[in-house]
């Protein structure tokens, strides 16, 4: 795609937004909390993207968080000019943080297979002990904790990584 981007297919711009363009709006309105705003920082994420598409390094990390790293960037220059002040940037900073947390789990989640993530919902959103679980499942009692305790380690390696791709101090990186 990268290497797409650089010769300038248009079709690969494309693909890159028709792929993740509800990414990126997603987060820009989880962030901004403002249709428009939204709008803008998608917008000036694709154009980004498109006049440098060598700025995204593999190495360093997935595009979907290079992505996310674009957005809440885009995001927080449209926060400067809504919070001048730095009590009031400091919090809606903390909003992106919240935000970004939130998507990052939310990813993680609906990434895993969908016998972990039933479990688990199960588990944690509905409250029932692995025997319900595995009772409302169909399976035994062993494959149900099996279920929690490798979708709860996918979870943590997949926490752990995100924040190992994110690097030290990211977070205040802009």
């Amino acid at each position: 795609m990268r290497q797409r981007l650089a010769r300038g297919e248009e079709s690969a711009l494309a693909e890159l937004y028709d792929g993740h363009a509800p990414l990126v709006r997603g987060l820009a309105h989880r962030f901004l909390d403002d249709e428009d705003a939204a709008d803008r920082v998608v917008a000036e994420v694709f154009a980004e993207v498109w006049a440098d598409p060598t700025a995204y390094e593999p190495e360093r990390g997935s595009l979907r968080s290079w992505l996310t790293e674009l957005t809440r960037r885009r995001a927080l220059r449209h926060l400067d000019e809504r919070a001048p002040d730095p009590e009031s940037r400091a919090r809606l900073e903390e909003r992106i943080r919240a935000a970004s947390a939130a998507a990052r789990a939310d990813h993680m989640v609906t990434a895993m297979p969908g016998s972990l993530r039933t479990v688990l919902e199960l588990a944690y959103v509905r409250r029932r002990d692995y025997r319900e679980a595995a009772a409302e499942l169909g399976v035994s009692e062993d494959e149900a904790r099996r279920r929690v305790r490798l979708g709860l380690q996918l979870l943590s390696t997949a926490a752990a990584r995100t924040a190992a791709e994110a690097g030290p101090g990211s977070e205040r990186a802009s």
